[in-house]
Formats: C-alpha cells, structure tokens, sequence
C-alpha cells in the first residue's frame, strides 16, 4: 500500500488535513478562466461549490421579485442581484437577490459584507436542501439579519430571523396571498399573489 495513504489513515502517524480556499485563492482562479463561462460557482467555507445552470421558472421569478423590490424600495437599499456578498475570508456566496445599504459607489470597491446586507434572497427550484441545509445555517452565522427562501415547486416562502448562535431563531412559511416585509425596511410590502403563477 501507498506510504502516504497508509500515513493518512493511521492517526498515530499524523492528521490529514484540508486546505481551505479563501477569497483571494478564488478570485484569481476565476482571473486564470479556472471557471468555464457559463459554470455557476459559490465559496462555501473554503469550498467551491458547483450549483446548476438556472432554469426559466427559477429566471423568471428571480426578475419577478427583483422588480417588485426595485419598485418598492427606491433610493432606500440597493438591490443586488445573483452577485457576491463576502460572509468571511472563506465564504463568498451569490444569493439570488440581497437588499443592500444604500452607498453611492453601488460597492464598486468591494463587494458588500454582512453588515452591508438587510435582506438575502433565494430562490429554490433544484436546490431547496442545498439553500436550506448549507446557506441558512451560514447566512445565520455570519449575522444576515433575514433570509427569504422562495420554494418554487411548493409555492411558498420560508422566513428566517433573529440569527442566534449560528442559526435563525424565528422561522415562519408564508403562501400567497401573505405580504412580505423585510424586518429593517417593514414599510416595503411584496406582496406573494402571483409570484408563482406559471401562466
């Protein structure tokens, strides 16, 4: 048998141990075209996290909702669609849609952080156990005040606030017709009638 993997499944004979990916790793395999143009990529806790292509139903309502929060909104927030949002050194997600503090650079700089980020948004039509499983729990980490899950095929929404010890506190489903409305901007209504209508 192979030394090294003799030494790795020996304890006695040292630990194996995982490098993690940071931010900066993961931005210059992108920069090096590491990444096939259309590959949808996530820096998941050191982790480069494929997620599939996006389909029309999950497009569509992502340009529904994106509207709606534009609409009511206004100069209020920034609403940042399918774009980074940097949790930590290790984690750099891309929600379907994040509510952003105002800043008059729209974060050209840098993307925006945690403290940054009222609302995150996402949209769940293949990957439900991926959104509510992994990026909750780090969502809640990481401080994002609230998290709106959209589950395309059930035609709700999950509502998660009050992050606490690395997991939301409150978590409540809404179906139409329920009116949403983010906790830090509770005059902004979106109301669900009609968001998952296919027709």
């Amino acid at each position: 048998m192979n030394a090294a993997l003799e030494s790795a499944r020996d304890p006695s004979r040292g630990a194996v141990r995982k490098r993690l990916l940071d931010v900066v790793d993961y931005h210059r395999m992108a920069e090096a075209g590491i990444f096939g143009p259309e590959e949808r990529v996530e820096l998941i806790e050191g982790v480069i996290v494929t997620v599939p292509p996006i389909g029309s139903e999950h497009a569509g309502l992502v340009m529904h909702l994106t509207r709606l929060l534009v609409d009511a909104v206004g100069d209020r927030g920034i609403v940042n669609v399918q774009n980074p949002v940097r949790l930590s050194q290790h984690s750099e997600p891309e929600p379907d849609l994040a509510l952003l503090r105002p800043r008059a650079d729209f974060y050209r700089t840098a993307h925006p952080t945690p403290a940054d980020t009222l609302l995150a948004i996402e949209v769940s039509h293949s990957t439900l156990a991926y959104d509510r499983d992994i990026k909750a729990p780090l969502y809640a980490r990481h401080g994002i005040p609230e998290l709106w899950l959209f589950d395309v095929q059930a035609g709700c929404v999950t509502v998660y606030r009050d992050p606490e010890r690395g997991r939301y506190a409150l978590e409540v489903v809404h179906v139409p017709p329920d009116t949403l409305r983010p906790v830090l901007l509770p005059d902004v209504a979106i109301e669900l009638a009609g968001l998952f209508e296919r027709s």
